[in-house]
């Protein structure tokens, strides 16, 4: 299955980086595509539990989906993984 999460936070280069490598990282998940232009995320998957995994995961990394709420404190977690990603981490 193919899902697209539109995700808040999204700036850069860094931010996508960042978002594409740990998701690559988790068990089932492939193709992950990050376009900062549209601030979306799509990638294949096998069940529901995966998509929600992903979506726990983005919101860890301080990217919520648009549906969840985007408080200081995701938004400063936004600002270090994205300078993770620049650095490369």
């Amino acid at each position: 299955m193919k899902t697209i999460f539109h995700v808040q936070n999204l700036k850069c280069g860094g931010c996508a980086r960042t978002i594409s490598n740990k998701l690559s990282e988790m068990n089932g998940i492939k193709e992950v595509i990050v376009e900062k232009e549209r601030s979306s995320v799509s990638f294949e998957h096998q069940s529901a539990d995966d998509a929600s995994l992903v979506k726990d995961t983005l919101r860890q990394l301080g990217y919520p989906t648009l549906d969840d709420e985007n408080g200081m404190f995701l938004k400063a977690k936004s600002f270090v993984s994205c300078a993770n990603g620049k650095l490369g981490l």
